[in-house]
């Protein structure tokens, strides 16, 4: 059945729209993909923060004109779909990555992270790196860990002394000179 010139162009304003603010999109193809594996697919991809769509190849190329991932959206051949997001790219890449390592009929075409094309196998190695939240965190980690050792060495001192004094309370040191101070 074919799709009215209206319809096709209700589609590109659509996908245009959700592409504008898209910094990532990772493309790839599938073949023999159940209704069920598609479901799953697109619980993963919503999960780490992005949408996912199956696009007609020119009418991507069209939708994604004037965007950052406008440069991985031409030239598509084949079955395509695209998953995009705004937000983490590695999350993102991440759930995509872990799914399609369960379900070998969809594979990755390429990707693009904030104007940069990615091989197959970048998209791949950006599936292994750390996501946002886990480089936020050690990058605390880090600034605060002079102030904490800082912290530590400066009350080393005052407890060092009063270990100090304590054992000499216990052994009895201070009372000799106590009392010849008292005479």
């Amino acid at each position: 059945m074919a799709v009215s010139r209206a319809k096709k162009t209700e589609k590109v304003q659509l996908l245009a729209k959700e592409l504008e603010t898209s910094t990532t999109a990772i493309i790839g193809t599938f073949a023999k993909l159940t209704v069920a594996q598609d479901f799953a697919l697109r619980k993963v991809v919503r999960e780490s923060g992005g949408k996912y769509r199956v696009v007609k190849n020119k009418l991507a190329a069209i939708s994604g004109s004037g965007t950052q991932v406008e440069s991985a959206l031409k030239g598509l051949k084949g079955v395509s779909a695209v998953a995009f997001t705004s937000g983490d790219p590695v999350a993102l890449a991440k759930g995509f990555a872990k799914w399609v390592g369960e379900n070998a009929e969809f594979q990755f075409k390429l990707g693009i992270v904030d104007g940069k094309l990615l091989s197959v196998e970048e998209v791949k190695a950006l599936a292994t790196m750390p996501g946002k939240e886990e480089i936020f965190a050690k990058l605390l980690f880090l600034i605060n860990a002079p102030a904490q050792r800082l912290a530590t060495v400066l009350a080393a001192t005052g407890r060092d002394l009063a270990v100090v004094l304590g054992q000499g309370v216990e052994k009895e040191k201070f009372s000799a000179a106590s009392e010849a101070a008292v005479k």
